[in-house]
Order: C-alpha cells, then structure tokens, then sequence
C-alpha cells in the first residue's frame, strides 16, 4: 500500500483532523476544481451540507470555520491558527466570502452551510458542495468524504474503493504478519523496510529532516501547551490543566513516578492546544494528537542515549503501524468509535518505542498489539460536541498505557496468544457493531450523561 509517513503524521489546525483539517481539504480541493474548469469567477453562491457525525458536531469541532477557510484557499499545513479565526469571524459577520481568484460574493454561514443528522452511505463525515450561477442554476456539485485523519475522498475514489498511490513498493505488506516477515526475511528493521517504501514514492531525499520537522512541530506544541493557562473555548469551560501540572513537577523532581506523571503532562499540553485550535501535528489524528508526542518526549527526555537517528525510527516504526490500521480497519472516531483514534494511536505509539529501545519486529508487533488490544470498544462520545471530555485525559492515559505495553512486549521474547492482524480485525468488527450514537455523535455515552455547565 502507499500511504506515506507524511500521509499519518501532517501539520495542522485544531481541534479535528476529520472535523476541521478534512472539511478544509475538501474545501480547498472545490474551489481549486472550480479554478481547473476555468468556472470560479462565475460563482455567485456557494452551498455547503455537512452530513452524519459532520452535522452532528460539526459547530463543536470548528468545522464551519474550516470550510470557509477552505474556500477562501487556506491550507491547514499553512494557515496561522490566530489569523484563521479572525478571518472566520470576519466571514461571519461581513457575510461576504473572498474566494481564491480575489472576487467576493456572498455567504452567510447559518444560512448557506447546512448541518443534518442524516448519514451518507459511503462514510459517517459527509459533504457536498454545490456552486451556483447568479440566477441560483447549478454550475457544479462535488461529494467529498473526512475518513479520518485528515485524508479526504471524493465521490469517484470513493466508488473507486480507493485513492492510494498505485506505484510498487520494495517492500509491500498489508498485514502485521507479512510486516514482520519481510522484516526476518531481509534482517531489516520496520524502519528499514518503510524507509526503502518511502524512497520509491519520491520522499528519501526529504524523509529525514521531513520527519524531524515533524518531531520539531510536537515539540514546538508542547511547548505551547505548558506556556499557556486559563480555559479552553466552548460552553464547558474546561481548565487548561498542563501548564499549573508542569510547575508543581519541577518542585519535586524526587516523585517515584515523576517520569510518567510528565507523559502525562505532555499529553495534556497537545490536546489542550489541540482543542484551542492551535497547531498540532495530526498523528494519525488530532483527537488522538497528544499520544505520540506524549511517548516520544518520554524517549527523548527519561531514556539514556536518545537520538534524532532514534527519533526517526520510532515515527518510521509508528507509521508502518499506522498504515495497517488505516488499510485494514479505519483511523476514523465517526467510522468505528474512539477506538481508531486513540487506540490506533496507543499501538503505533507502543510500537516505536518498542523499537527504539531495542525491539525485535516481533517483539514491535507485540507491543503494537498490547496497545490496541485495551482499547478495543473505546466510544467516541465528546461532551458538547468538543474535543475536550473525555478526550483529553483519555490521550494522557493512552499515552502511559502506550509505554506498558513496550515495556511488557520487550519483557518477552515476541510470541503472544493475540496477532495484531487479529486485533485490527477485531476493532474493524467492534466498530460495526457499535451503535451509531457511540461514534462521534454526541448523542450516546458521556455525552448524553454529562450536563454541560
């Protein structure tokens, strides 16, 4: 399969990469395809409907805001969180929308972007787009489907089953077992074996300072994070917790679980930042966007010998994890629950440290079961529609879970009861089964249960 390194771990806005950095995507990719056709100066309408778990928590999730940044031509790698929202706002109240080729036309955001409750076939996170000719005839409509994690279809490569890359690896694989064999087979690391993958899609020359860039932006989010207090946005009014927690740790350095009570903290200080709408590195989304910063900066800080080299090892190793999840079962909370996000998240973050302290393949693959083994049936179900509660704290336990399970799989010598191609299938089946109001609804869960005042 061909979904790149680059393709799991991407820059983007808060706070959801199916909610928010999808809906912009997709946007941006209308309006560029209005340009194509040579038709986007005779738009005088635009229409937006976002269906399913979109119109459900669509308000909640910033993704109104997004779509019209998309249609103005912002991408989400690119655009400044802070200039974003005032611009957002500035739509808002001008009802004028300035699209790509500098002309205006009108747009009221309550008015002409609907959201409905209604599920679309394909996906959960639903979209069509439809632009209008000054007398209101049709001059174009395009479906596009969020299906997590920032990655965006639209109704062709989704009737086509697929929107991969078709060019062929050195290394192919599509299951745990086959990862881990040609791993054997060639006495390669996981990282070895994606790095030659990422070589033939074009990526070794930038693979390296790619992904250290990468590391640099978790980095520059954390840090972030710790720096800023007060409360979140939104009717909860949740307490940004990660900066008073990071001061109290530094008084008392002598704590026998100072380490993890940091992994904690750095899990906070993203998922905060995350659901401010900060910038935030989607890994594999931003719901789940604290776990692997969370797990590397436990590397980089508590573990003797910590390298950049180490560092692109574990997001190889995490990728590769990653790439089995998507291909086989989904990364998306609206598709199969919480359980894509944060769980996918947990074992790609298990994964890489398993690796970078040493791993076996075996014993990587092990670790990558543990961590979505006990996250099997996690609902996604956000109070008030925001990514918030429960899924903040839940990125920070995830994170701590993440480290157990590398530890126990190097405690081993890699043979277990449980495959992860086993687990993967049984999360795809999970989230099936799951009923609707326990994936990213709002409608079911902590989010029925928990009065938000």
């Amino acid at each position: 399969m061909a979904v790149s390194v680059f393709d799991l771990f991407s820059i983007g806005i808060g706070p959801s990469s199916s909610h928010t950095v999808g809906p912009m995507r997709a946007a941006g990719r209308f309006v560029a395809a209005l340009a194509a056709d040579g038709v986007l100066g005779d738009v005088s309408r635009l229409r937006v409907e976002l269906f399913g778990s979109l119109g459900a928590t669509g308000a909640g999730h910033g993704t109104p805001g997004a779509v019209v940044l998309g249609l103005e031509g912002f991408d989400p790698e690119t655009v400044d969180p802070t200039a974003a929202r005032a611009r957002v706002e500035a739509v808002g109240s001008e009802h004028r929308l300035l699209l790509p080729d500098g002309h205006a036309i009108e747009f009221d955001t309550t008015d002409d972007i609907v959201l409905s409750l209604q599920a679309m076939d394909f996906h959960s996170n639903g979209m069509v787009f439809t632009a209008l000719h000054g007398d209101g005839s049709t001059l174009a409509r395009r479906v596009y489907y969020s299906v997590g994690g920032g990655f965006v279809v639209d109704e062709d490569e989704a009737a086509a089953g697929t929107r991969d890359d078709d060019t062929e690896l050195p290394f192919p694989f599509r299951t745990g077992t086959e990862l881990v064999g040609l791993a054997d087979e060639t006495h390669c690391s996981i990282a070895d074996l994606v790095t030659s993958n990422e070589e033939a899609l074009g990526n070794g020359a930038r693979l390296r300072d790619g992904l250290l860039g990468i590391w640099a932006a978790m980095r520059e989010c954390v840090d972030r994070g710790l720096q800023t207090g007060g409360t979140l946005p939104g009717a909860l009014r949740v307490r940004r917790r990660a900066h008073a927690l990071a001061d109290a740790l530094e008084s008392d350095p002598s704590d026998p679980l100072y380490a993890m009570d940091w992994v904690t903290v750095y899990a906070l200080a993203v998922n905060e930042e995350n659901a401010a709408g900060g910038r935030v590195v989607t890994a594999p989304t931003n719901g789940a966007a604290g776990i692997i910063p969370a797990v590397l900066h436990y590397y980089w800080r508590f573990v003797p010998g910590a390298t950049e080299d180490r560092v692109v090892e574990f997001l190889l190793t995490a990728a590769a994890i990653g790439q089995l999840f998507k291909a086989n079962a989904s990364i998306s909370g609206a598709e199969v629950g919480c359980q894509g996000e944060v769980g996918s998240a947990c074992s790609m973050a298990a994964a890489g440290l398993a690796a970078v302290l040493g791993g076996t393949p075996a014993q990587v693959e092990n670790a990558a079961e543990i961590g979505i083994e006990h996250n099997l049936g996690l609902t996604c179900d956000p109070v008030g529609g925001l990514v918030q509660i429960p899924c903040i704290e839940r990125n920070a336990v995830a994170s701590v879970k993440a480290i157990v399970a590398a530890r126990m799989a190097l405690a081993g010598d890699g043979t277990h009861h449980v495959s992860l191609d086993t687990a993967i299938k049984t999360m795809r089946e999970t989230g099936a089964d799951m009923a609707e109001k326990y994936k990213e609804t709002s409608l079911g869960g902590l989010a029925l249960n928990v009065v938000e005042c």
